[in-house]
């Protein structure tokens, strides 16, 4: 089945096909950016950098107060972040830093208020879009702490997700198939999708089923908030081996890693780590700054704040 969908905004058309060369049951998504051999787009050429999918500059935010109460003080105090296409970035820092915030107002949460700065997401300015709008374009956001939805079984949120993020009406049954495959991969059991969304799920079972709607929606950017949560380690290789399964099938989908720890890191090596304290990414590079940070912890990084 081949479907073509004029997204809004005069995005090109995007085709949608159910269906595999390997015979294979998925559902392929061929995005307006060029995918290729597999690679990451930023290998393909070592002359010119990837293009650019997501932008921040100079993001402040707040709690959103209730009518009547006085505002807040403000989380977010100034975050600059460049993601591009196919690139993995991680943000760690300690408690109360920001990082939740951040991934939860990059969304588009009504929880909280952006007092200044902008968000960009494939040139678009996002910052005042609805959560559900930057849904729909390509923006997904994996949960802490996903909530229980009882009478929604994972087919029929799954599909009705499918629905708004590409305007395609499976019925359960061929979604079903393109589910089959992730589940697989995922240590899922088959009736796993007919369970009321997250609603007794274990741990393991909440952040599993958070990588299949990322494989199944395919988005363009996903924001993973400490995905490694509550894991113990195989359930966590699981997981991590599941992430690196859909970046090799979706080489140009950027990735931002919310995480307190090195295992998950470990795990999906990304190619930018920055640190953020007080509301601010106060360093940014590579892997060395996690060894930087297990050998001598936050404290090191606080110089300066």
């Amino acid at each position: 089945m081949l479907v073509d969908v004029s997204c809004a905004g005069g995005r090109p058309l995007r085709d949608f096909s159910y269906g595999r060369s390997d015979n294979r049951p998925r559902l392929a998504y061929t995005s307006g950016v060029a995918e290729t051999s597999g690679k990451s787009p930023q290998t393909e050429s070592t002359d010119a950098p990837a293009p650019e999918l997501f932008r921040v500059d100079g993001l402040r935010a707040r709690p959103r107060p209730e009518q009547g109460t006085a505002p807040v003080d403000e989380i977010l105090k100034g975050i600059d972040l460049v993601v591009r296409v196919g690139e993995v970035h991680a943000i760690m820092g300690p408690n109360g830093s920001g990082k939740s915030t951040l991934g939860t107002t990059l969304l588009g949460s009504p929880e909280y208020e952006v007092t200044g700065g902008t968000i960009t997401f494939r040139g678009d300015d996002v910052t005042d879009w609805p959560a559900d709008e930057r849904a729909k374009a390509g923006m997904f956001l994996a949960f802490q702490y996903p909530q229980e939805i009882p009478g929604v079984s994972v087919i029929q949120f799954l599909r009705q997700a499918l629905s708004a993020r590409k305007g395609i009406d499976l019925s359960v049954l061929e979604l079903r198939l393109a589910t089959m495959e992730w589940m697989k991969r995922l240590g899922m059991d088959s009736s796993f999708v007919d369970r009321y969304l997250n609603e007794g799920f274990s741990g393991g079972e909440k952040k599993r089923n958070e990588v299949m709607q990322m494989a199944i929606l395919e988005p363009e950017l996903a924001i993973l908030d400490e995905t490694d949560s509550g894991l113990d380690i195989d359930a966590l290789r699981i997981v991590a081996q599941g992430i690196r399964e859909v970046r090799a099938e979706r080489p140009s989908m950027g990735v931002v890693m919310i995480t307190h720890y090195q295992r998950l890191l470990d795990e999906v090596q990304p190619d930018h780590v920055h640190i953020i304290v007080d509301g601010r990414i106060v360093h940014s590079g590579g892997m060395e700054l996690v060894e930087q940070l297990e050998r001598d912890g936050y404290e090191s990084f606080r110089v300066g704040v």
